[in-house]
């Protein structure tokens, strides 16, 4: 059995976080992830507090076992998430899309683990300094916002620029990219893209089927010139996007072009309208199945490839 420094840290079995995909990671997810060994993750999103809560409760109500809330730190709501948390007492705070340095100190007092997402070495070595309890290092594989660096560059590097435990995530679907993410230094892995195939994953089905029938060019990214760029399934809305954006159209107008069209792809699987989060790895996601056999089958897949590592070396 793979051991990890971030299983000790967390009271998880595997070191497999699932990813805080807005409007997608909720209770019932997070709950299965977590009941199946890994860290379940309920995504904050641009929702309000309330909603949050009550997808904290609901987690709860299926699971003893620890879960964690990510927070997009652009989110109107940030400011009352933050609170949320604390006052829910959730084990475990993942952050993105922004920098959580205003809140570290409260919730760290209240005794949860922060754990923030970083693409970059200089937000590795501030969060070390603000006492995070571990990073995720994200590459831009993945869905969702995303940064410059790939995760096989960005991961070795966050790792030499703190000794905290670090957490690899974007591009790993399998146990071939858990190994590799364990390569680089990394002690666990974050996946989104691979739940969004879960039974309780609770995806519009057109959503979960472009998913399964995605290749290997299915992404793209757009928003750059805003300066908060997302990687998405490329679909009319996204090439849509993508036009207006290199077309001269006004800020604001671009800005609005892309309100609700996640909820739009999420809750009515809107092909047209629809902005259809998903990673690089979409090709390589080819069947429904539980969250729980997802979190195993990747660490079952992994504990050989690991153990051929010293083949290479005479």
């Amino acid at each position: 059995m793979v051991k990890s420094a971030i299983c000790e840290l967390l009271g998880i079995q595997y070191p497999v976080f699932q990813g805080g995909m807005a409007w997608i990671a909720d209770g019932k997810l997070a709950a299965a992830v977590s009941n199946g060994g890994g860290l379940g993750i309920i995504a904050a999103g641009n929702a309000p507090a309330s909603y949050v809560r009550q997808q904290i409760q609901v987690a709860k109500s299926l699971t003893e076992k620890p879960i964690g809330v990510n927070i997009m730190l652009m989110s109107p709501f940030a400011d009352e998430v933050a609170k949320v948390v604390v006052e829910e007492q959730v084990q475990v705070v993942t952050t993105g899309a922004g920098n959580p340095s205003k809140y570290i100190k409260e919730w760290l007092a209240a005794g949860i683990k922060v754990i923030p997402v970083v693409a970059s070495v200089a937000m590795a070595k501030l969060m070390t300094r603000l006492g995070a309890s571990a990073l995720i290092a994200e590459g831009g594989e993945s869905g969702g916002h995303v940064g410059e660096l790939t995760t096989i560059v960005l991961v070795p590097q966050v790792c030499d620029a703190t000794n905290l435990p670090v957490i690899a995530a974007g591009g790993i679907a399998d146990g071939r990219g858990v190994a590799a993410a364990f390569m680089l230094g990394a002690c666990g892995v974050q996946m989104g893209t691979r739940f969004l195939s879960a039974y309780e994953c609770t995806i519009h089905p057109n959503y979960k089927e472009k998913i399964l029938k995605a290749n290997d060019l299915c992404t793209m990214v757009t928003g750059k010139r805003l300066g908060h760029p997302v990687r998405s399934l490329r679909t009319q809305f996204a090439r849509n996007y993508s036009k207006a954006e290199y077309g001269g159209m006004p800020d604001d107008e671009l800005e609005n072009l892309a309100v609700g069209a996640l909820r739009l792809a999420v809750q009515e699987g809107d092909n047209e309208k629809g902005c259809f989060l998903s990673g690089q790895i979409a090709a390589m996601v080819s069947q429904e199945q539980p969250a729980a056999d997802i979190v195993r089958e990747v660490m079952e897949e992994a504990e050989p490839i690991l153990r051929r590592a010293a083949a290479w070396v005479e």
